[in-house]
């Protein structure tokens, strides 16, 4: 008779402990076959739709219709060529690259904000360029911190709940990294990196009020804010939060991209225009071919196509979720909570932008949006929580 694989709940997983075997043994698992084709989905779409919503501001300003999605090939091989090889390394291994890791991405968010060095964008100072080449550092930070966490909570039991040991310094570390990102500035990856973080504190183990505490002061700070701009007292951002609440009041102007996506939105309706057939990408609609990819899917898919991709989103971080309760140690468990908790928080922001859920943050879709570097490095995290898929413990015979 088999039995069921047992789930042990992360805050009670012993201290981390290395896989049996070597590397060699760890690479002889078997990696989450649901995990693995539910990625490979989402970046056969992504790239799909990435041409579709690209080609003709590709052709207005190259010449080349196709020159976004070519680039964005070229990454996606590199990606899933790191994520192969990573998928068969001992996840262990990154214990030894937490610490380089943080002290990367802390040097590399200084060094954008250095006048010369940085390479500005929309008036936004968020990328580091290496001729053609250019990336955001701020991606190197979110897997930065989710190592560094994951390393340094599963080392921790009875201390986490501790403001001394378990809380302060990963506050702290926290604080420093998102200040870094405002002075950019760039909001949305602040929130990314705060709130992941945030969530690894809590699944490691901090005390429970504190995770309540958190929740309530966060949503009441936002209220406030958001009254204080209606009654005028705080002029800082206000623009977005009023363009928010009405963007027709501008359409010509400050809302004239919200209005654009809603109408983008608007046209699929139920079944959609037909894959390649939006009419907002003919530049109409700003940064269709980046954060506001899912508006053109809504327009060529309609509601139905966009809900089977929110769909088969949710079913990734539902089995990333699955992967971190079923994985061998704590150290496991944190890296794929963390990797699984970035993509969901990353994916509802960006949808809920370009729906008109919440403010304007300027957030890109995974696997979607244009962006190489960002998209090698998301497929490089699905590496890692694949290498962790392939240590979980077999079933136990009873």
């Amino acid at each position: 008779m088999t039995g069921k694989a047992k789930v042990i709940p992360l805050a009670q997983h012993h201290r981390a402990k290395e896989p049996v075997g070597k590397d060699r043994e760890a690479a002889r698992g078997t990696v989450d076959m649901p995990f693995l084709l539910l990625t490979l989905l989402l970046t056969g779409i992504g790239l799909v739709m990435l041409f579709s919503a690209s080609f003709p501001a590709a052709y207005y300003t190259t010449g080349d219709a196709a020159y976004y999605f070519k680039r964005q090939v070229i990454f996606a091989a590199m990606g899933l060529a790191a994520m192969f090889v990573i998928s068969r390394m001992n996840y262990q291994r990154w214990r030894g690259m937490a610490r380089i890791l943080m002290y990367l991405s802390i040097a590399l968010l200084i060094m954008v904000l250095i006048p010369g060095v940085g390479v500005t964008v929309n008036g936004a100072t968020r990328w580091l360029g290496f001729g053609e080449l250019t990336f955001q550092p701020s991606e190197i930070a979110k897997l930065g911190v989710i190592v560094f966490f994951a390393d340094s909570i599963s080392k921790k039991r009875e201390k986490m709940l501790t403001w001394r040991y378990g809380v302060l310094p990963y506050v702290a570390i926290l604080g420093i990294m998102g200040i870094l990102m405002l002075l950019e500035p760039h909001l949305s990856g602040a929130i990314l990196i705060v709130g992941t973080g945030a969530v690894m504190m809590a699944v490691g183990g901090i005390q429970g009020w504190l995770v309540g505490a958190g929740i309530c002061g966060v949503g009441a700070a936002a209220v406030l804010f958001i009254k204080l701009v209606d009654a005028g007292v705080i002029k800082y951002n206000a623009d977005r939060i009023l363009l928010w609440h009405d963007p027709w009041s501008d359409a010509s102007d400050a809302g004239y991209q919200i209005c654009q996506s809603l109408i983008a939105i608007g046209s699929g309706g139920l079944l959609g225009v037909g894959l390649g057939k939006s009419r907002q990408k003919f530049l109409y609609l700003p940064e269709r071919h980046n954060d506001c990819i899912f508006a053109i899917v809504c327009e060529e898919l309609g509601l139905i196509g966009a809900c089977v991709i929110m769909l088969i989103f949710a079913l990734l971080i539902i089995r990333g979720f699955w992967i971190a309760l079923h994985a061998r140690d704590r150290f496991g468990a944190l890296l794929a909570v963390g990797i699984t908790t970035q993509v969901a928080l990353q994916t509802f922001l960006n949808i809920a932008v370009v729906t008109g859920l919440i403010p304007a943050t300027g957030i890109s879709l995974p696997f979607f949006s244009y962006g190489g570097t960002a998209l090698a490095l998301q497929l490089a995290e699905m590496g890692i929580v694949l290498s962790i898929s392939r240590q979980i413990p077999a079933p136990r015979n009873g």
